[in-house]
């Protein structure tokens, strides 16, 4: 079973590698998009289709970006909520043990209406700080690393 699995995720990773870094495309305009993408996924309330437009507008590999959002849509954004609240805290010099016992009281007493009051700012002001400095943060060392990893396959074409 757990061979399965891990061959399972040994291909996944192969087939994401050949699909990824064999793109006919520039190696400048598959990492932007790649980057695009996994800022896209970061942030809450984005994806795949926001990865699309903003490829799109920006005139990058759209085929990465959706890969790139798609690697990180959802499941990440969990993960670095804690992370985007501790740098929104910073940031905004508020207290992170206080913000977080108010995102936990907001989270369990969440009536949608509350989000249209001043005191909902105070709670996710930070947070979407935070996600922004987190996800354009990522989505610049993905960018930086696919573009070498890109550049040096390019480079071994040649």
């Amino acid at each position: 079973m757990k061979n399965s699995r891990k061959n399972r995720i040994l291909g996944f990773l192969h087939t994401l590698y050949i699909k990824l870094f064999k793109i006919n495309d520039t190696p400048q305009r598959v990492a932007l998009g790649l980057g695009l993408g996994v800022a896209t996924g970061i942030l809450p309330g984005t994806g795949p289709i926001a990865a699309i437009f903003l490829a799109l507008l920006l005139r990058v590999n759209r085929a990465s970006a959706i890969i790139g959002s798609l690697l990180t849509n959802t499941w990440l954004s969990f993960v670095s909520f804690f992370l985007a609240l501790k740098i929104g805290s910073v940031i905004m010099g508020v207290d992170l043990q206080l913000l977080r016992d108010n995102w936990l009281n907001f989270i369990h007493n969440f009536h949608w209406l509350d989000l249209f009051k001043a005191s909902a700012l105070r709670i996710i002001l930070p947070a979407i700080i935070g996600y922004t400095v987190v996800a354009l943060g990522l989505g610049i060392v993905v960018y930086v690393i696919a573009w070498i990893i890109l550049h040096i396959n390019q480079e071994e074409k040649k």
